[in-house]
């Protein structure tokens, strides 16, 4: 890995962790595109910038947290299924998931093509709930619908909003409870990947400022990416972000059957 390559990846990690893209899938396939070698510390590399995105949900919206601990404890509740989900399968998510390249293009565009079905069967008018009508059930819901998401190119924030919008969430608190929901859920996986990756890292002093690099790029270009999101949200559905993913999906494919069959 050279300094460009983190820069580069932490950048694609703030771009994407908020979008209904998923952010996993864009950077295993930059990872490929840039000829970066799949290694234990790349694959980790890959979890722990996302630290960088969680502190710059923290910076958005932490009045919003603290003067709402109704709210924090719903996220609580929606990151359970999830934890547990993820721990128990953590070795088949790294060493299958992570490396089946064509179950995540079916999976990258499916979704994408079920965006457009989602959408143009949702009535606008039945999406008038906020986050404070949120019960506990569908809190608890939430969690597991997010669990799909340990799967590259479901989207976690993508299952999220989803979910909410199912439940008539509004669009911005939707995108405002996957930001929210992001951080114990990416804590958790950064963690995780940190304490099994840690001999890796301490033997190579170096990766520390791989990931610094990383961290910092991924802080800022999620700032922008939420604050963008929010206001797209109000105005346009998640059918562009369907369309951009059957077409990426189809892009890729196309050009991995050319250049390996």
């Amino acid at each position: 890995m050279q300094y460009f390559h983190s820069i580069v990846l932490g950048i694609i990690e703030g771009t994407t962790e908020f979008l209904p893209i998923s952010s996993t899938f864009h950077l295993i396939w930059t990872s490929k595109l840039l000829n970066i070698p799949q290694t234990e510390f790349q694959k980790a590399f890959e979890v722990i910038i996302q630290s960088g995105a969680i502190l710059a949900v923290v910076f958005l919206y932490f009045s919003l947290l603290k003067n709402n601990r109704n709210l924090i404890i719903k996220v609580l509740i929606s990151f359970i299924p999830t934890a547990t989900i993820g721990f128990i399968f953590y070795k088949i998510i790294k060493n299958f998931f992570f490396e089946n390249f064509f179950l995540q293009l079916v999976v990258f565009i499916g979704v994408g093509f079920f965006f457009i079905f989602f959408e143009r069967n949702q009535k606008k008018e039945m999406l008038n709930k906020n986050l404070n009508q949120l019960t506990i059930s569908q809190a608890l819901m939430i969690g597991v619908i997010q669990a799909l998401a340990v799967i590259p190119g479901v989207s976690r924030a993508g299952a999220v909003i989803i979910g909410l919008m199912f439940f008539h969430q509004n669009r911005r608190d939707a995108a405002i409870y996957s930001f929210l929901l992001a951080v114990p859920t990416l804590l958790a996986a950064s963690v995780l990947d940190f304490i099994k990756t840690y001999p890796l890292i301490i033997n190579h002093s170096e990766n520390y400022l791989f990931l610094l690099v990383g961290f910092v790029s991924a802080f800022i270009s999620a700032l922008v990416v939420m604050r963008w999101f929010i206001n797209f949200l109000q105005r346009h559905s998640l059918s562009a972000f369907g369309i951009y993913r059957i077409a990426l999906g189809i892009t890729i494919l196309a050009i991995s059957l050319v250049f390996f069959f």
